[in-house]
């Protein structure tokens, strides 16, 4: 009985440093993320204000082309986000 409560505690200590160990693989993940979010509103924003200076000063042929400069960003975004999410979808799948 004594040896049977041991295993099994031993296997949950197993599946908690597991559980753990995934858990912070996410975090890192997400924390990764969230930095590359950051940096890209910053880019954003410092955009924005360089196209508002330009308006400003008269130039709205520049305003046009960033704003189709912006549009194709948001398409390859947009892009790459669905196969980021085709890509974890198909590496869930095999395991289950």
């Amino acid at each position: 009985m004594k040896e049977t409560i041991q295993k099994e505690n031993s296997l949950l200590y197993q599946s908690k440093q597991t559980t753990e160990n995934d858990f912070l693989k996410k975090q890192l993940e997400a924390i990764a993320i969230i930095k590359m979010q950051e940096q890209d509103i910053l880019l954003l924003q410092k955009s924005n204000e360089e196209t508002e200076a330009l308006m400003q000063a008269g130039l709205p042929g520049v305003n046009d082309l960033k704003l189709k400069l912006l549009e194709a960003n948001n398409t390859i975004a947009r892009i790459k986000g669905q196969m980021e999410l085709r890509e974890k979808a198909a590496k869930k799948s095999p395991d289950q």
